[in-house]
């Protein structure tokens, strides 16, 4: 993956640099002075760049590395500034039936942010790993068990403070879980699994916000897409 040593801030130097490659594939070292600064100074922030390996110089003219082009396109280029995009993740609602009632697994979190707070199986989706493979790996993971997926819904979850700060910013792709197999893990590294019904999830101390929608979608036959703004005070 590619790696940089400030993803959340960029010196508007170099980020200079980095957006005049974006529109010019080979330059000069003068055509990269954009900002009009110093040479002495410039050329500390180009050498910068060409340490870390975002841009490259052949016979004299200075372009991109391939892992420039990954970086520089997180760029405003109006802004000189990364931008924050929204993590991509999965939750996985698995579900069973214990003499006619259904019964859905539930985690405990034991890791911040909303430490001991209750929701269904979820991660981030890794670096080139499709939503189904990251579903499955998740529930493995952290259950241990396997089962039969099917995506049930999308949603956008956005977490805001109290003060209408955003904190978060997702999108998960929502599987549903049955014909599980395997021998459960009560416990596991971040947290607690227990086999709960609709009623008495619903009555859990820190649930997540999201967690009676999906609920909801589980019984549905058709696919759903849901945008939330919730304020939240456990992150």
């Amino acid at each position: 993956m590619l790696k940089f040593p400030l993803m959340e801030e960029i010196n508007p130097i170099q980020a200079s640099v980095l957006i005049a490659l974006l529109f010019k594939p080979k330059a000069r070292f003068r055509d990269l002075n954009t900002l009009g600064i110093t040479t002495d100074h410039f050329n500390f922030h180009v050498k910068r760049l060409l340490k870390v390996g975002l841009i490259e110089k052949t016979e004299g003219l200075y372009q991109l590395s391939q892992k420039g082009k990954q970086f520089a396109g997180l760029i405003d280029t109006g802004k000189a500034v990364l931008e924050k995009q929204a993590k991509i993740g999965v939750i996985v609602c698995s579900m069973k039936k214990v003499k006619g009632v259904t019964k859905y697994l539930v985690q405990r979190r034991l890791k911040q942010p909303f430490y001991e707070y209750n929701g269904f199986v979820s991660g981030k989706i890794r670096w080139g790993e499709t939503a189904n493979k990251a579903a499955h790996r998740e529930l493995s993971e952290e259950t241990n068990l396997k089962g039969d997926l099917n995506l049930i819904g999308i949603e956008h979850k956005m977490d805001y403070s109290k003060d209408k700060i955003l904190l978060d910013d997702k999108f998960f792709f929502i599987y549903k879980a049955t014909s599980l197999k395997g021998r459960l893990n009560r416990d596991f590294k971040e947290g607690e699994n227990v086999w709960l019904t609709g009623e008495e999830i619903i009555k859990l101390p820190r649930l997540f916000d999201d967690m009676r929608q999906i609920l909801e979608m589980s019984k549905k036959k058709h696919l759903v897409f849901v945008e939330n703004k919730f304020f939240v005070s456990g992150f």
